[in-house]
């Protein structure tokens, strides 16, 4: 039996994997996507976990978008210590708006980097190429490693960029639309072959929301996704995988009664009161990956000009009808676990069924082919935590999903799943 030793990261201790452990990260999925298919009678998998494994829903970290949560998940630690607080954010060193994938953006070390540093090997594959280079941060790369790809590029995958290459020929799939399913079946496909080639002491898939913006639990399209996820992820549970599956963050409908979006254009508002582009507004959703939301979330920052009564600003804000909460930036960090110097003068979380923009003429919305669903938000903070492994989990512990790599290392390897 391999020796397990103890890893400390971020002031969390982690023991090092007895058998092989898999992260999953489903973007978007909401808690009754998994419970829905299960009742289609779609999901095997899922109905041995939800009856004899761990199911939990948990809170992901505000805002509910992909970069800050998957990082969050990836270091057992919060924005305010990672730094990751958005997809996008607007950098004031360089004075521009830029996307926040780049490692140097990182504050701290991954869970990644200290399993390998006591000998582990690593598999990461993510379906969207923006979080490539911040999960991989700091790995040594290369076989019996590290690899660290993702679907979107994997036909680019090199051993020296990647760890791997001919990532195609091990998957015998194309790269598939980014706009698609397929991007995340890529995640599952890959890794499941490189857990029958490689067996990687530990392995994070991370997939695309791209279902979950168009179809709500329970739909045919969503549950046709879901059972795809179910077959490989059974797959990897008969390779005698510990399994932990979360979320980024959740999903809401954002669309009125007639189907259009429910926009709260911020930008307008604060050009109106205090003239045309004295504030900057920033949507931190904002990715290269625009068609299925339209850069509109329920979470945005602005940065207000010098001199300006931030606090009539914040009433008035606060006033506007599908707003829940109007901070002061010094409020939002603390109560949102966020790097002050990484958010704006304000910030602006808008309720459950509202989202919010910038100006209505810079947005195109001309993708939206369905009634607009999108997260960012404190009502899209809940998302499943389940594990293929029964834990007893402490009475009264608020759960986090980035206590995934907790519930793996520290308590489900010690567990069988019957």
């Amino acid at each position: 039996m391999r020796e397990r030793r103890t890893v400390t990261v971020n002031a969390r201790s982690y023991r090092t994997p007895r058998d092989p452990v898999v992260i999953v990260c489903v973007d978007g999925s909401e808690p009754g996507y998994i419970e829905r298919a299960v009742e289609a009678g779609r999901c095997p998998f899922f109905a041995r976990v939800l009856d004899r494994g761990t199911s939990a829903v948990a809170d992901c970290i505000v805002p509910s978008f992909t970069n800050p949560n998957n990082l969050s998940i990836v270091t057992g630690a919060t924005p305010a210590v990672h730094g990751i607080c958005g997809n996008y954010f607007f950098d004031r060193e360089s004075g521009a708006e830029v996307m926040m994938n780049e490692a140097r953006f990182l504050r701290t070390g991954t869970i990644f980097k200290a399993l390998q540093d006591e000998g582990a090997s690593i598999a990461i594959v993510t379906a969207k190429d923006k979080l490539r280079g911040l999960l991989g941060h700091g790995l040594v790369l290369g076989p019996k490693r590290a690899v660290c790809f993702s679907s979107e590029k994997a036909d680019k995958a090199t051993l020296e960029t990647n760890g791997i290459d001919r990532v195609l020929d091990l998957v015998g799939m194309a790269v598939p639309d980014v706009y698609s399913a397929g991007l995340s079946e890529f995640v599952f496909a890959a890794g499941v072959k490189l857990m029958e080639r490689d067996r990687p002491d530990v392995m994070y898939l991370s997939t695309t929301d791209y279902i979950q913006h168009k179809h709500a639990p329970g739909t045919p399209v969503a549950n046709d996704f879901y059972a795809m996820m179910d077959r490989y992820l059974g797959r990897l549970d008969a390779l005698g995988a510990v399994i932990v599956l979360t979320a980024d963050h959740g999903m809401n409908a954002k669309h009125d009664a007639a189907g259009k979006p429910d926009v709260l254009y911020l930008q307008d508002v604060l050009d109106r009161w205090l003239g045309k582009a004295v504030a900057r507004v920033i949507l931190p959703i904002t990715d290269p990956y625009v068609v299925h939301h339209g850069a509109l979330g329920s979470f945005a920052t602005a940065y207000l000009p010098a001199g300006a009564d931030r606090a009539d600003i914040l009433r008035r804000v606060a006033a506007l009808d599908g707003v829940e909460a109007a901070l002061a930036r010094e409020e939002a960090a603390q109560r949102f676990e966020l790097p002050a110097d990484r958010i704006g003068d304000i910030v602006v979380v808008s309720a459950r069924h509202k989202v919010i923009g910038t100006s209505a003429d810079r947005h195109d919305l001309s993708g939206l082919k369905e009634p607009l669903r999108s997260h960012g938000g404190i009502s899209e903070q809940r998302v499943p935590l389940l594990v293929n492994r029964r834990i007893a989990l402490e009475s009264g512990r608020r759960l986090r999903n980035f206590d995934a790599f907790d519930l793996a290392l520290n308590h489900a390897s010690q567990e069988v799943f019957a």
